[in-house]
């Protein structure tokens, strides 16, 4: 009878790390959609001070709406989520296009979220894949069930409004292709090419 006990315990932490944060539709809240506007997060500083710098934040823990840009690219991931890990050069590649072009590493920033992960989870993936932009902490999935993310990795676009944060792009899945997802980041925040 032990044996039995111990097993579903052990299946249940299987299915949520095969399943890559996927939470009962019964804890999470409605996913802001496109127009929709982005709740306000408490998040944990990113360990890293080049990092709170690039954000321009010093509070712990901080408020979404302290990220200094005019647009914000959240990436809610997970460490054990293999679409993640696939996903991680292709976010690298978003980043470098970003940065690389004076006009806009300023106004785009970019911020993942661990869902599920540990500070020792988030620094792991963080180092394994080079990540080079801030990562935070989700540990009790506080933010996965505000937001309504049932899955990772999910991407979202804000741009920042008088009232805060406009979500501009909501979707679970990949980026695709770094530059025309860059180009469709530019097309709906009035960033247009050249800009």
């Amino acid at each position: 009878m032990r044996i039995k006990w111990l097993t579903i315990p052990a299946t249940l932490l299987f299915l949520i790390c095969v399943s890559q944060c996927r939470l009962p539709a019964l804890f999470a809240g409605d996913t802001p959609a496109e127009g929709d506007m982005f709740p306000e997060l408490k998040l944990p500083l990113p360990q890293e001070m080049h990092d709170r710098e690039y954000l321009k934040v010093s509070k712990d823990p901080f408020l979404l709406s302290k990220v200094d840009s005019k647009v914000l690219i959240v990436e809610i991931f997970s460490m054990y989520c293999p679409h993640c890990q696939k996903e991680a050069p292709n976010v690298n590649a978003l980043y470098e296009a970003i940065t690389a072009k004076p006009g806009l590493k300023s106004r785009i920033k970019m911020l993942g979220i661990g869902a599920g992960n540990s500070s020792f989870e988030v620094d792991a993936f963080k180092d394994h894949f080079k990540i080079e932009f801030p990562l935070t902490t989700d540990e009790a999935l506080t933010v996965c069930t505000q937001l309504g993310v049932t899955g990772t990795p999910h991407f979202f676009v804000l741009w920042k409004k008088p009232g805060g944060w406009k979500v501009v792009y909501s979707k679970a899945g990949t980026i695709g292709d770094p530059k025309a997802f860059l180009e469709l980041v530019r097309a709906r925040t009035g960033m247009g090419h050249g800009k």
